[in-house]
This record gives C-alpha cells, sequence and structure tokens, in this order.
C-alpha cells in the first residue's frame, strides 16, 4: 500500500510527522514489515530524531543553519531567493527516505524518537510525502 500525505510546513525546522505516517501504517493493517517514507521535493528533508526535548531539535536546526549559510558567493542557483539553495545543500546532506520496522503493527521507532520533515526554507510550505508499507509475506 503506498499513500500520499501532504504536510504544511509553516516554517523552517522540524515537524513532527510520526502521527500522520502512524495513521497510514494502522490503515495498511500490517503487523509486521517495513515502512519506507520519501519526500518529493528537493528543499526538504526527514529525519528521525529525538522528541522528548525541543532544545534538541532546535540545536540541529542551528547547527545546520551554521553549516551551510545563505548568501555564499558560490551559489549560481539564486533565482528563487537566498534561501533556495542552501535549503538544496541541506537536503542532500540528510535524507530525503527512511525505512521504518513495523513491529506488532506500529512503527519500530525507539522511546524518545519521532519523524520529522525538516523544512529548508523559510517559506511556509505544504510538503507531499510518500509512504508505503510493505507487510511481510509471512504475516
Amino acid at each position: 500500500m503506498t499513500q500520499r500525505i501532504t504536510v504544511t510546513t509553516p516554517r523552517p525546522g522540524l515537524h513532527e510527522i510520526t502521527s500522520e505516517v502512524s495513521a497510514v501504517v494502522r490503515a495498511a493493517g500490517a503487523r509486521s514489515g517495513l515502512c519506507t517514507v520519501m519526500i518529493q521535493h528537493t528543499s526538504a528533508s526527514l529525519l528521525i530524531q529525538e522528541n522528548a526535548d525541543p532544545s534538541a531539535r532546535h540545536d540541529l536546526e542551528r547547527w545546520l543553519d551554521r553549516l551551510v549559510k545563505e548568501g555564499d558567493s558560490l551559489y549560481t542557483h539564486t533565482a528563487e531567493g537566498p534561501d533556495d539553495m542552501p535549503a538544496h545543500i541541506k537536503a542532500a546532506l540528510t535524507a530525503t527516505t527512511l525505512s521504518i520496522p513495523i513491529l506488532d503493527g506500529r512503527l519500530g521507532l525507539g522511546t524518545w524518537q519521532g519523524l520529522y520533515i525538516w523544512e529548508h526554507r523559510r517559506r511556509a510550505g505544504r510538503r507531499k510525502l510518500l509512504v508505503h508499507v510493505m507487510p511481510d509475506s509471512a504475516a
């Protein structure tokens, strides 16, 4: 089963999508298997990260912004604004696809883990994700 979901990202940063992806897994009815999530954009990415303490997400966001700055004179791809090329670089350095095992009908995430869209653009966006649930053939 593959389902497209759309998530609004009102600002740059990490936006949790664990509940949306979990709903697709529940709807698929798989007790075990694999869930693959892919973002259909080149200026946002996906991440599994701590979902308990927001300061961890804040520190990650600040660190990546420091690593990939806007306004670098090496950028030639500038037609879509000063945050566009840095957003592409950030997406290239992170992940656009995640695979999560399904155990007992649930995402096999650790206690403090959540799934996130990492929005790299400053403007609000509507990000499209493909969520593919593949049940184990023995299940």
